[in-house]
């Protein structure tokens, strides 16, 4: 099952994605999140809410509101060996503001303080079942869906300070959708492929197998220091690719259109825009 979060005619509201329709699943649960936290999927399959056209409406974020999303750094060798890290005993956390996230087909803002704007196509995991202390064992239990995610990182701000904060949660530079896929349709995580294209050049490739630490073991660290809840979102990490470690580096510009493939859920597009003086 496809769900996504969505605005028709102003109003905002979620559903159920089939073929060129989303089904309107408001009359269920207020949000998506409300409907992760104790939704009956069953009431989703039998929905005779109005459906609209795809065409009609305009993707939000998948949650759109989380109450936290949690970021995974330098979680592919590639990418650790291209910034040139050491390996870690664990993950590298950090954290974005829902208000740097924006929908499938909306545009990244290119901030008026930096040029350097860079792509980070990932696989982001939405929590269902609340938990704290999760053994990694059951932690698959805990996940609601997946999607994908473009971790779009402004480089100078990052590299400020140790900390990654600024430089993560300008005002929109961060994709996710178009909508999360229920893991019966996503299957075992493992050969799934992931693929960053800018302009239909494809500049980041890999398998979902070569995570670092793979999500049993991430989710099972950050549930030690905070209680994960229902529509929280983890985004796994990026491969090697990234526009800052190329010569020159390349950086997304005003007109870019960038795509994140990942095999079994969708491919979220968003074209690159200059922030507005």
């Amino acid at each position: 099952m496809k769900l996504a979060s969505f605005t028709h005619a102003g109003r905002a509201s979620w559903g159920v994605v089939q073929g060129d329709y989303i089904i309107d699943a408001s009359t269920v649960a207020p949000t998506l999140k409300d409907y992760l936290a104790g939704g009956d999927p069953a009431v989703l399959v039998s929905l005779a809410s109005p459906a609209f056209k795809i065409a009609e409406i305009e993707w939000l974020p998948v949650i759109p509101m989380p109450d936290k999303i949690l970021c995974v750094g330098v979680n592919y060798h590639e990418h650790r060996i291209e910034t040139g890290r050491t390996e870690n005993a664990y993950p590298t956390i950090f954290t974005r503001f829902a208000n740097s996230q924006t929908g499938h087909l909306a545009p990244l803002i290119r901030p008026a303080a930096s040029s350097d704007f860079d792509y980070e196509g990932e696989l982001s995991v939405i929590i269902g079942k609340p938990g704290r202390h999760i053994k990694a064992v059951g932690a698959m239990s805990h996940i609601a869906g997946y999607a994908c995610y473009n971790d779009g990182s402004l480089r100078d701000f990052q590299r400020h300070s140790p900390q990654f904060t600024p430089g993560k949660n300008f005002l929109a530079t961060g994709g996710f959708g178009p909508w999360m896929v229920t893991p019966d349709e996503m299957g075992e995580i493992g050969s799934q492929r992931l693929q960053t294209r800018l302009n239909g050049n494809v500049v980041q490739e890999t398998t979902l197998d070569h995570m670092i630490f793979d999500i049993p073991a991430i989710i099972e660290y950050i549930s030690i220091f905070t209680r994960l809840e229902p529509g929280d979102v983890i985004a796994t990490g990026t491969p090697g690719g990234v526009g800052a470690r190329r010569t020159p580096p390349l950086w997304l510009k005003p007109g870019d259109m960038v795509e994140i493939d990942i095999e079994n859920i969708g491919v979220l597009r968003n074209p690159v825009t200059a922030e507005a003086a």
